[in-house]
């Protein structure tokens, strides 16, 4: 059985119901042979609920025979007292809570074991989605936090309602593919405190090599939830460096400093076929290992995960000996193919997480989680309206643009263009370094130079500028909490 959590009842294969390779998902012969164990399990345990059979079920990896035996060795032990708590307060909340309580081993003697604690994470298998819900198996598997429930209802609602209207002025950004002009498959619009910032956003600041074109204000509930985006971040990050990180330290290049939103995406997905594809966000002004908040709103969708994996030794070079895969994507049509098809093989070798997002949820995406995962909104088969967005889902990224990484300091291209930051992350002599690097050739009716630079930064992350951009101090973004 693949190893996942769902609020839903899970598809149980048996050896004799696996799923065909052909393309086809085979979900009628699973989903019968689901019922027909659950039903088992009810004429054997006519007392206990539906529901905690099917956490069993799923703890045993479908195995009717070693669920029975484990109802019937503990009678109703197994059942209590995590069950009673999940039914108090999971059930309240709407949340998912984890299995690991129902995770059973099979001693020596032969006698199944319930253990309380699990010290690995599932493992991810190759080609595979692992779909996790609970926030301990997140936090065990990915570099993200999340939080449901972050507001009260009325507060989550009141920022919903005030962005959907705010949504008719979002757009698509354009950016060239292939030597084609493409769009991106949702809208967004970028949000600043004040009219400076917004006149900065769309005459100095780029994303993608272009400046921007739709940046709007930030609102009063947009500002007012800010606070709290904010000390609740800063708390995850504290948790992390002292639970996580080694030696309780924070990573290297990660910002000692308090970490204040001074700049939010906002991006809205329409309808199931709205998405983004993986990818891991720019770092030109936030710098190496920034944290995001990212709360969302509306309709409940997949946030997909995976590890960048290094390229193998049997990855394609270049006649100068240069790996393709690590390369600034050529605007040729067959070497970008070629990218993303050795790109999309190591990604299936790695397999993928999905984290479900459910309306007035919180994730935060920790310091290593830009330079070592990519992530994306997967298109799906259908969703369930929400009561106030119907189809929508809205999503808020928090973000911290760092002083010192203003525009006026950043390196230019050949072009005339911007240049972006980004991380090595394909070969092993260069993984984790930092780059300057030209991005006008994915900009429509631009086409690239060939400018690289490799970027210097301090232990806390802030850029070894030359003695010149030093005194040219650049202005600031005001912080959301402080522009209220």
């Amino acid at each position: 059985m693949d190893a996942f959590i769902s609020r839903k009842r899970p598809r149980l294969s048996t050896p004799e119901t696996s799923r065909p390779n052909n393309g086809e998902t085979g979900a009628s012969d699973t989903e019968d042979s689901t019922d027909l164990k659950l039903a088992m399990l009810i004429s054997l345990f006519p007392r206990t609920k539906q529901e905690e059979l099917l956490d069993i079920l799923v703890s045993c990896d479908g195995s009717v025979e070693a669920a029975s035996s484990l109802l019937s060795s503990q009678g109703s032990a197994v059942l209590s007292p995590a069950t009673k708590k999940r039914a108090t307060s999971g059930s309240s909340l709407g949340v998912q809570t984890s299995l690991l309580s129902h995770v059973v081993t099979t001693t020596k003697n032969g006698v199944l074991k319930q253990e309380n604690e699990i010290k690995k994470p599932p493992a991810i298998k190759k080609g595979k989605t692992l779909h996790l819900y609970a926030p301990e198996d997140i936090a065990a598997s990915t570099p993200c936090t999340i939080i449901h429930n972050f507001l009260p209802a009325e507060e989550a609602n009141a920022l919903l309602v005030e962005l959907l209207e705010e949504s008719q002025h979002f757009s698509r950004y354009e950016f060239q593919l292939f030597n084609r002009t493409v769009q991106s498959p949702h809208t967004a619009c970028v949000y600043v405190s004040t009219l400076e910032e917004y006149r900065q956003q769309t005459s100095e600041y780029t994303y993608g090599g272009t400046y921007r074109s739709n940046v709007r204000q930030a609102t009063t509930e947009l500002r007012s939830v800010s606070r709290k985006v904010q000390q609740t971040v800063n708390a995850e990050i504290q948790k992390r460096i002292c639970e996580v990180y080694p030696g309780g330290k924070k990573l290297k290049y990660q910002s000692p400093k308090e970490w204040r939103p001074n700049a939010a995406f906002v991006n809205c997905y329409d309808g199931p076929a709205e998405s983004v594809g993986f990818h891991s966000d720019e770092l030109t002004y936030l710098g190496p290992h920034p944290v995001i908040g990212s709360l969302s709103l509306g309709v409940e969708r997949e946030f997909r995960v995976r590890r960048v994996v290094a390229q193998d030794e049997d990855d394609k070079t270049d006649k100068d000996g240069k790996s393709i895969l690590e390369q600034k994507d050529s605007p040729s049509k067959s070497r970008s193919r070629e990218h993303h098809n050795a790109s999309a093989a190591r990604a299936d070798a790695q397999g993928q997480i999905s984290i479900h997002l459910p309306h007035n949820s919180l994730l935060v995406m920790h310091a290593e989680m830009q330079e070592e995962w990519k992530h994306a909104i997967t298109p799906a088969p259908t969703i369930s309206p929400h009561p106030v967005a119907g189809n929508r889902r809205i999503n808020i990224t928090y973000r911290w643009y760092r002083d010192t990484l203003h525009p006026r300091y950043t390196p230019r291209c050949r072009c005339g263009m911007h240049a972006i930051l980004r991380c090595a992350q394909r070969k092993a002599e260069s993984r984790g370094r930092y780059m300057w690097t030209c991005y006008a050739s994915f900009t429509p009716g631009k086409q690239g130079c060939s400018f690289f630079q490799w970027a210097e930064f301090d232990d806390d992350g802030d850029p070894v500028w030359d003695q010149r951009r030093n005194d040219d101090e650049a202005p600031t973004l005001a912080n959301f909490s402080a522009s209220q």
